[in-house]
């Protein structure tokens, strides 16, 4: 079962998208931070995927502040979404996660200390700073860019995190994920790193131009099974 449910922050309304288990839970839940893209098809299936999985998922329209609600473009329109990602502040997104866990908390059928979040690239970096931030069980970070500048987080991270690289990543260098993952091992936290070497930014979905379907696949049964581990533990 899905649905879009309305979230006031602070003078803006925010949509999200929800992807409900069969059921009546409590469930565990992911809050799912979306890409340059918007709440798209891509965004509301791996929602619906992880509701076939028993944990209920909510995606959140990150751009309610600069774009109208249902915002989504297609992946080569770059043009089209990248305003929306600049005019975009990681304190509003903290804003925005809050209003989030909020509403989560509040429903009777989620069990509201067994949240995670997942993200992929502008969304990845964001729900590694959701995790540095707010108590989760989990975080996931699928190809999220810049997080070499977000190392003083590390020490802070509350949940187990889930590192995923694309290896011939145009937009994230080899020496990023280095940093990240040298600083992770140096603070003793709990984490998972992966890397696809012949991989690109973007190939988890099958409707962008750099998929690839091995690697999609193999990301998704390890996202599955990491958040199920640490959403039952």
């Amino acid at each position: 079962m899905s649905r879009t449910i309305s979230l006031t922050v602070n003078a803006s309304v925010m949509n999200a998208y929800v992807a409900v288990p069969q059921g009546n839970g409590p469930f565990p839940a992911v809050i799912i931070f979306h890409d340059a893209f918007g709440v798209n098809g891509d965004m509301r299936g791996v929602a619906e995927k992880l509701a076939r999985e028993g944990i209920m998922a909510v995606v959140p329209e990150l751009f309610h502040r600069t774009a109208p609600a249902g915002f989504e473009a297609r992946y080569y329109q770059h043009s089209i979404a990248m305003p929306h990602v600049t005019a975009t502040r990681h304190e509003q997104i903290v804003d925005d996660l809050q209003a989030t866990l909020k509403w989560l908390r509040s429903q009777e059928n989620v069990q509201e200390d067994k949240v995670a979040t997942l993200g992929f690239s502008i969304g990845g970096r964001l729900s590694f700073i959701a995790n540095s931030i707010v108590k989760l069980a989990a975080s996931v970070c699928v190809y999220g860019g810049q997080l070499d500048k977000e190392l003083e987080r590390v020490s802070k991270l509350r949940g187990a995190q889930l590192l995923v690289w694309a290896g011939r990543d145009e937009y994230i260098p080899a020496t990023q994920s280095v940093a990240v993952v040298d600083a992770m091992r140096s603070a003793n936290r709990d984490f998972t790193n992966m890397e696809f070497a012949q991989a690109r930014h973007g190939y988890f979905f099958d409707g962008h131009p750099s998929y690839d379907a091995g690697a999609s696949k193999q990301t998704w049964a390890v996202i599955k099974e990491f958040l199920k581990h640490h959403l039952s533990a």
